[in-house]
């Protein structure tokens, strides 16, 4: 796992727009479609709009959910709510590229169904190029949260939660997460600095520190990093590895 510590959200923001964007080109150079998984968060939605921002082969893009709450339509609870307001529009994506998961309404067979649309986007069994993932005070990452069964599943790529923070969700479970070809994590706020350092530690006692660390990036601010002003590292960016 490769830790680089920014300023602040903002900086933390910028750069995963640009890791994402370099992505993105590269994948559609080598396989002609880039398909990657968004969290929610409103650092990733000040990342998602700067990524709107750049020239990119749109065209190649497909969207996915890391994880949903059960809501209606438009709700501003919904993770989709925000990822369309910020790349549909703002970017030539369209609105048929992004694929939503099926929470409203609830088919009995919703999971499935979000599990056979991730099989035709990324195939069988579907790797996808990116995921992208926040980390919350108590060690959580996507809908994946502490004391959920959610957490032993291993033969299926997407569950149902029990409920968190007054709603169920739907969420992408560790097989498909720790197979993707990149993840990219975006960690802000001081008030993740205890599980920062954990989640470093590959701490498997944290839902974050079960999934796997080849191939990830953490993008985290001096904050999270636990580092208390401009004069830590001499002002300059840290880069460390473990």
């Amino acid at each position: 796992m490769r830790t680089e510590v920014l300023a602040d959200p903002e900086s933390v923001a910028q750069k995963g727009a640009a890791i994402i964007a370099a992505e993105a080109r590269a994948a559609v150079a080598e396989r002609g479609r880039f398909v990657v998984a968004f969290s929610g968060g409103h650092t990733p939605w000040i990342m998602l709009r700067a990524l709107a921002r750049e020239e990119l082969p749109w065209g190649s893009l497909y969207v996915v959910q890391v994880d949903e709450r059960l809501a209606r339509d438009g709700d501003p609870d919904r993770n989709l709510t925000h990822l369309r307001d910020c790349l549909i529009g703002p970017s030539p994506l369209r609105p048929e590229q992004i694929y939503a998961m099926p929470v409203e309404p609830l088919p009995l067979d919703a999971t499935a169904r979000y599990a056979l649309t991730l099989g035709e986007l990324a195939g069988l069994p579907p790797i996808l190029d990116l995921v992208h993932l926040g980390l919350g005070p108590d060690g959580h990452t996507a809908s994946l949260v502490p004391g959920d069964p959610v957490l032993d599943v291993t033969a299926v790529d997407v569950s149902m939660t029990g409920v968190y923070q007054g709603r169920r969700r739907m969420t992408l479970t560790y097989p498909i997460i720790n197979r993707s070809r990149r993840i990219l994590w975006l960690v802000t706020g001081g008030e993740k600095a205890g599980m920062l350092a954990r989640l470093r530690n590959a701490d498997m006692s944290i839902p974050a520190g079960r999934v796997r660390q080849e191939q990830a990036v953490v993008l985290a601010d001096r904050a999270a990093a636990g580092r208390s002003g401009p004069n830590d590292d001499q002002g300059r960016v840290a880069m460390t590895a473990s």
